[in-house]
């Protein structure tokens, strides 16, 4: 039975941990990669000298989202409209990501599966083992 293509790129457990293994190794190599204690790697594009945010804030950012084969599944920056939201609603990784971010920098964060959506994913867009790749732009605080 041959296999039916979608816009649906889950993929398997297996095939995305050895996916987000590679991701992580090939990002993490970048001379400008910084690895955090938990395991969150980025980098800064734009470093800006706004305030910091706190994890009690609702922020306001723009952020692309792709996953380890370069599939976007989401995109702020081309839908031209910011997404806001609570910084304690959000996925460990990003929370930890954009409490590192003042406003007005814009960062990129390979967020390993155990600060995303872990062993189960997200039964939607997003599959167990995958690792997320985040372009975010803090543009301010609500």
């Amino acid at each position: 039975m041959a296999k039916k293509k979608s816009g649906n790129s889950k993929g398997s457990a297996g095939l995305n941990k050895k996916n987000t293994e590679a991701f992580i190794t090939k990002f993490s190599s970048h001379p400008d990669a910084i690895e955090t204690g938990s395991g969150l790697i980025y980098k800064i594009i734009e470093q800006a000298d706004g305030e910091q945010v706190t994890e009690f804030d609702t922020v306001v950012i723009n952020q692309r989202i792709r996953l380890a084969d370069g599939t976007v599944i989401a995109d702020s920056y081309k839908a031209g409209l910011p997404e806001e939201f609570s910084l304690a609603e959000a996925i460990e990784g990003l929370r930890e990501g954009i409490l590192l971010m003042p406003i007005g920098s814009r960062y990129e964060f390979v967020i390993p599966p155990e600060l995303a959506w872990g062993k189960k994913g997200n039964s939607g867009k997003i599959g167990p083992n995958a690792v997320l790749h985040f372009d975010v732009r803090l543009i301010r605080t609500e």
